[in-house]
């Protein structure tokens, strides 16, 4: 008589996962805020598993050594931004095949409508900003796979990414009902008080790196940080305050400044009573660079050590491969699958 294998038994600390697409040489100021520095908090008292999601950036058209360099650039980013390999598993989502292959489970069980009412993937086919392949299609099935293998109890998210998470929580629950209880249903992290970094020449549009004249690149040379900090948008009036509606430009620096410098927004507000932009644009970009020029030298180093880097890679997918793998095989069990070990 078959045995079927427990689930990963659940860790002492509340799971979350986490992912990020290598798609870009570098994080702007909106990925370290909005993501990465919440990830460096979450690890302190979560087990946090984050992961550098190169097989999402596939599907786009890509080009091979970008997509090699940009990979372990992130890799190396996450660390100088201070996720740390001995509290966090940070891992490279290539290196762990489970993800793939529950990819393919779940698509089994995933409706074609379903997949089509993505709002992601109607926007962008929309938009024209890619060939519309399988893989875009169903880039929230593998999402999903992403999840579930880790068991993760929350997930950090944006309202950008709500509808994968019900989406996954519907495939959870799904696979659960049929097969038998396997999966943890995930629920969404909301970081309470985070703050969101907008575009620099359009502050009413976030940070994105498909627009590089607003978007501040944390490995930009400091000159350019400077530069783009400096030419900022901001408004006709004279007035230093947080007011997103009618001043989204100085409101957006103010944002900035409290994040970089430490002060919250009604400090600054009171500080920078009187003054001119110049002053809040000149303080904003020092804050920045005080952060920049120590990360940009960390992840220098990190990347300069070779060999220290391929042990980090190897420790993360080992340490993902072996939680991975127990939630595999229980799928692949209740699938009813022939394994190596059920007869």
């Amino acid at each position: 008589m078959r045995t079927m294998p427990d689930v990963a038994t659940a860790p002492a600390r509340a799971r979350v996962l986490s992912g990020i697409q290598p798609t870009a040489a570098s994080y702007h100021v909106g990925n370290y805020v909005g993501a990465i520095k919440q990830w460096a908090a979450l690890q302190e008292n979560h087990d946090a598993f984050y992961c550098i999601v190169d097989l999402h950036a596939i599907t786009v058209e890509h080009d091979p050594q970008t997509l090699h360099a940009n990979t372990l650039a992130s890799f190396a980013q996450a660390m100088a931004a201070g996720i740390d390999p001995s509290k966090s598993t940070l891992f490279l989502q290539s290196h762990v095949p489970a993800h793939a292959q529950l990819a393919w489970v779940l698509g089994c069980i995933t409706g074609f409508g379903e997949a089509g009412r993505m709002t992601q993937f109607k926007d962008k086919t929309a938009r024209q900003e890619t060939s519309t392949t399988v893989g875009l299609f169903t880039y929230p099935v593998l999402q999903a796979a992403d999840i579930l293998l880790y068991q993760a109890e929350q997930v950090p998210v944006g309202e950008d990414q709500r509808q994968h998470l019900e989406l996954t929580r519907d495939l959870a629950g799904r696979f659960n009902s049929r097969f038998g209880e396997t999966f943890v249903l995930p629920k969404p992290y909301i970081v309470k008080g985070a703050e969101k970094i907008l575009d620099l020449q359009d502050p009413t549009a976030k940070m994105s790196k498909s627009l590089p004249t607003g978007c501040v690149f944390l490995l930009d040379p400091p000159k350019q940080i400077e530069k783009k900090i400096k030419s900022a948008v901001t408004d006709s009036e004279t007035e230093i305050r947080f007011d997103p509606e009618n001043k989204p430009g100085v409101s957006n620096l103010l944002t900035m400044l409290s994040v970089f410098g430490g002060r919250d927004i009604e400090t600054l507000e009171k500080d920078y009573a009187g003054l001119m932009y110049g002053a809040l644009k000149k303080d904003v970009a020092e804050a920045v660079l005080d952060f920049a020029i120590p990360y940009q030298q960390r992840t220098a180093e990190i990347l300069d050590d070779k060999a220290e880097l391929q042990r980090l890679l190897r420790q993360g997918a080992e340490k993902a491969t072996a939680v991975a793998g127990v939630t595999l095989a229980a799928v692949y069990d209740r699938l009813g699958f022939v394994t190596l070990r059920s007869w």
